[in-house]
């Protein structure tokens, strides 16, 4: 397999393409009381209500560990102490590793990073502008494209590879990024053994041992407790192996409101919360001081449809504020939403969902984003639609930086010069700043007659310009010498092993 000095050896290192977000901001969308109210009321439900869970190992070790467990009805109630001497024990700062170290992320509270979203089976076609169901291609597509574009730090599985045979699937996915991008991947699919362990498997042939996967995991992942209160059995084992091989391990709750969740914001929040909260008690309790982090995926739904909500505005940018709120009351990082426009392309109710959150996201910051190239509530996939959402997010980026009040800033002396009636386009200070000031790239520049010319491109047409220019010329730091053939023997064996137990 190979040791970790012949993958540094190997490695060809290219400058980092990373955009770290600044936390400047604190926006109080919730009183430091009503975070204690929503603390103690998740406590009251774990207490009371509890979880329910198919794994019965997890029973068990949580009746030996003296909690309340009800074997009969697959139940567990927690201790509130218990509760929280499990959170304690959760690392706030660690670091996400990347194929290329340039690109590791250190989450310790300072930064944020931002992700692309998953796992829509649908995408746009870059040819047509059809809908269709997704490939392993085209996730090494959108894959190579994030890699390029500075705004993504890490990348979730983009577009479900429906090519690849079910049983394999999160596997397979994987395997087509690790080529296509030398950033993190926070593996989103995978909640069983059999795909865990093969993901395993190839995180040790890249990094080279599994001393370094401890060190510096290039992938991480999240499971799901499915609302309301329940945890399924293989998702719990899958936690365990990979929070024991120093992956860090996320617990994501995605509640809806009056249909999972109760039809009130506020009991969304707590219901989010107190699923978080069990999560991070179970991974703590199987892998004391294991990495992890709090996802919340709070929503709402549509009454008249029962859909989620494609129309989203105010109250679900609150609930993804309520995730780096609550977060920050454990100590633990935080991944929150950001975008996810519910419109069925990138028009100007896409762009209008997505700014708001995208500027929601500044002022109550996390950890980690996600949420890029999305359309419809997550169901579909666009790469323009990518290009587009990180152009937002440099937007807000450049206004969460704020500006500087040095005297060059302020230019007095220039101002003396120029005097009353002159103009400033001559001056030295602006010849040395007039490059300062950003230009969009994918918003028209144009006047009528020369966008009339120009054939009235949108801006959706610039980005689908830019994707297919990243195509063709970026080339994603290469794997070292071997790795990509062990990778491939690894697949094929878990394709082969999974095939043939379908037979069977």
């Amino acid at each position: 397999m190979g040791g970790s000095s012949r993958i540094r050896e190997e490695f060809v290192l290219s400058e980092r393409r990373v955009t770290a977000f600044p936390r400047r901001f604190n926006l109080e969308v919730m009183t430091p009381e009503q975070v204690e109210k929503i603390h103690e009321k998740s406590l009251e439900v774990l207490e009371r209500v509890g979880v329910s869970t198919s794994n019965d190992n997890l029973l068990k070790v949580m009746a030996d560990e003296g909690q309340k467990v009800d074997f009969e009805n697959s139940r567990i109630y927690f201790d509130p102490d218990f509760v929280m001497a499990k959170v304690a024990l959760a690392p706030r700062n660690y670091t996400l590793g990347a194929r290329n170290p340039l690109n590791d992320l250190e989450i310790d509270g300072k930064s944020m990073y931002l992700s692309t979203d998953g796992c829509p089976a649908l995408i746009i076609d870059l040819e047509t502008g059809e809908r269709r169901k997704s490939t392993r291609e085209d996730l090494g597509q959108i894959t190579k494209v994030a890699d390029y574009l500075p705004q993504i730090g890490m990348l979730w599985q983009s577009a479900s590879a429906n090519d690849v045979p079910v049983p394999v699937r999160p596997l397979g996915e994987t395997h087509v990024q690790w080529p296509n991008t030398s950033k993190h991947i926070m593996q989103m699919t995978a909640v069983d053994p059999f795909n865990t362990q093969g993901l395993l498997e190839m995180c040790e042939v890249l990094m080279g041992s599994k001393e370094e996967i401890r060190k510096r995991p290039p992938m991480s992942n999240f499971q799901c407790i499915i609302s309301p209160l329940h945890w399924d059995n293989e998702p719990i084992d899958a936690m365990e192996m990979l929070a024991a091989a120093g992956i860090p391990v996320g617990i994501c709750s995605m509640p809806l409101a009056a249909a999972t969740a109760p039809a009130s914001i506020a009991g969304t929040i707590m219901m989010a919360n107190a699923e978080v909260l069990s999560g991070v008690v179970i991974v703590e309790t199987l892998v004391p001081g294991a990495k992890t982090f709090y996802v919340s995926y709070a929503s709402t739904i549509d009454m008249g449809s029962g859909q989620m909500n494609p129309t989203w505005g105010g109250e679900e940018v609150i609930l993804e504020q309520s995730g780096p709120v609550m977060a920050a009351r454990y100590d633990i990082p935080a991944v929150h939403s950001t975008m996810g426009t519910g419109s069925l392309s990138s028009d100007w109710q896409a762009g209008v969902q997505n700014a708001i959150s995208a500027m929601g996201s500044m002022v109550v910051s996390g950890d980690m984003m996600t949420g890029m190239g999305s359309l419809n509530a997550d169901s579909i996939y666009s790469l323009a639609g990518l290009v587009l959402d990180c152009e937002i997010m440099e937007a807000v980026l450049q206004w969460a930086r704020g500006t500087g009040f040095t005297d060059e800033d302020l230019a007095v002396e220039t101002v003396v010069n120029v005097g009353p009636g002159g103009h400033f386009l001559g001056e030295q200070h602006t010849m040395d700043h007039m490059r300062d000031f950003r230009r969009s790239k994918m918003m028209n520049r144009l006047d009528w007659e020369g966008w009339t010319e120009a054939g009235r491109p949108t801006p959706y047409d610039t980005a689908k310009a830019e994707v297919i220019r990243i195509l063709a010329e970026h080339e994603p730091d290469p794997l070292p010498d071997g790795v990509e053939a062990e990778l491939d023997k690894i697949m094929a064996a878990y394709q082969k092993e999974a095939l043939e137990n379908e037979e069977d």
